[in-house]
């Protein structure tokens, strides 16, 4: 009875740790945010993004191959910055947790997207997104805006960084949300022309995929037993299997003829590169 006391003991004791090395508090969040009504039918409108995307997102026409966001001339239109407000107001007043679960994979890209877009287009003109700090303690380095609070949704405060990691990435576990989320700059996937909805969501993140890893930005061979590739497949190696192998099957997958043969073929050396400066014409 002795032993089998204390072992009951350590299997709580263990439990507990390893409950508060998973933080409790971000369990708490997940758990939040994961309820959906599957027999909705309710739908969030999203044309204000829309509009604003087709005015301002000037999509690939030069050598670049990047899409480019004019925040100067967003900057410039008080009815378009009203119209930006005014859709970020409405996405805050709604409860995504009484949608289905693709109306909410929808709704929170755009958010972060819209979200991202009016933090740079209220600190315009920087250079780089990593630039803009509301809250930087004196004496400290700015390290961007992602942990700061742009949003109140449900009742919950939410920064950028809630909602990629806490809500996005955990509840959908699906890798290609990465490329769907812009974060204002050269590397970053582009900002997708088209807002996402609950019908195109899927087609557009592999759409996305495709487009950012058949770019230099994704893979950059630079000699056939060295490659160099975005430092989000470091960053978030744990969304693509956890190691290089990983990694390289999954740029694989999404690679064109050419460059997925060279990957399959590929036991050589990996950097990782990130070009933070702000996505602007």
């Amino acid at each position: 009875m002795q032993v089998g006391f204390v072992a009951v003991i350590i299997i709580v004791t263990v439990l507990f740790v390893g409950n508060v090395n998973a933080g409790p508090t971000k369990l708490k969040s997940i758990l939040f945010w994961e309820t959906s009504d599957e027999t909705s039918v309710k739908q969030v409108d999203h044309g204000a993004w829309q509009d604003i995307l087709t005015a301002y997102l000037r999509t690939t026409t030069d050598s670049s191959g990047i899409n480019k966001f004019d925040y100067a001339a967003l900057k410039a239109n008080a009815k378009d910055i009203s119209k930006l407000v005014k859709y970020l107001n409405y996405l805050q007043g709604v409860d995504p947790r009484t949608h289905s679960r693709a109306e909410q994979k929808a709704y929170w890209i755009n958010l972060y997207n819209a979200l991202t877009v009016k933090v740079v287009v209220d600190a315009f003109p920087v250079d780089s997104i990593r630039d803009i700090c509301r809250n930087r303690a004196l004496g400290s380095e700015c390290s961007g805006p992602w942990n700061e609070v742009h949003a109140k949704v449900a009742g919950q405060d939410l920064t950028l960084d809630d909602i990629e990691n806490d809500i996005l990435r955990p509840i959908w576990k699906d890798n290609l949300i990465h490329y769907g989320l812009s974060c204002a700059s050269y590397s970053c996937p582009d900002l997708c022309e088209t807002a996402f909805t609950a019908k195109n969501t899927d087609t557009l993140l592999d759409t996305g995929a495709r487009r950012y890893i058949n770019h230099n930005r994704g893979v950059d061979f630079m000699e056939d037993d060295f490659i160099i590739i975005s430092s989000i497949y470091d960053w978030y190696v744990e969304d693509f299997g956890n190691n290089k192998q990983g990694v390289i099957k999954h740029l694989a997958r999404y690679a064109d003829k050419g460059l997925a043969e060279r990957l399959k073929n590929f036991n050589g050396a990996v950097d990782y590169e990130y070009d933070w400066r702000l996505n602007r014409p």
